[in-house]
């Protein structure tokens, strides 16, 4: 590029570089963008998504497993904090409080009959 405008220079010729030349300079990197997108960031926005509506239609009764390794069974949905009580331990009746967030899969889901049993026997 520097050696055709030096040659263009010395003949004196004043020309524009052409626009056609410029769009194909950046051709390569909107490739890859395009590339990166479709690649990375498209795939982690639809996963994302997923989590999320895994998150929004947790129920009291569905068993889950956390990110920390915690399973146990849905007991409270605590909407207003953003949080969960979990039953551990059925012997002992053990309850944890975790952040919504730290739910990393739900196990097995309970059926709204059942959740609706289950919420009238406690």
């Amino acid at each position: 590029m520097f050696s055709l405008l030096m040659d263009t220079a010395a003949e004196g010729v004043s020309a524009q570089p052409s626009q056609s030349g410029g769009l194909l300079g950046f051709l390569p990197f909107i490739l890859m963008f395009a590339i990166v997108y479709f690649l990375m960031i498209r795939p982690q926005q639809k996963k994302q998504k997923e989590v999320q509506k895994m998150l929004n239609e947790l129920n009291v009764g569905d068993r889950v497993i956390t990110s920390g390794g915690m399973i146990g069974k849905i007991v409270t949905i605590k909407k207003d904090k953003n949080s969960v009580v979990i039953r551990v331990d059925e012997a002992t009746n053990t309850k944890i409080e975790f952040q919504r967030n730290a739910i990393s899969a739900v196990i097995s889901k309970v059926d709204s009959k059942e959740n609706e049993e289950s919420e009238k026997n406690q």
